[in-house]
């Protein structure tokens, strides 16, 4: 399907813009899990790099990584 092309737009519009996708419906984070998570709001922040991965049936994955020229 076209869900890795449009995961990709998300990824060049978050370098875009330095902004941070939010993380939907989470609302109780695993305190055993110390990740800096954005639930349920986007946040603004420097972008400098992003990864947008892609698994499909019969072992097709791609993973492409967008950043910014120095």
């Amino acid at each position: 399907g076209a869900s890795g092309g449009i995961e990709l737009v998300a990824c060049a519009k978050a370098l875009q813009h330095n902004v941070i996708p939010p993380t939907i419906n989470l609302e109780t984070p695993d305190p055993e899990c110390d990740l800096d998570y954005a639930p349920n709001q986007p946040r603004e922040m420097p972008v400098q790099v992003t990864m947008s991965n892609s698994f499909g049936f019969g072992g097709h994955n791609a993973s492409l990584v967008l950043g910014r020229l120095s």
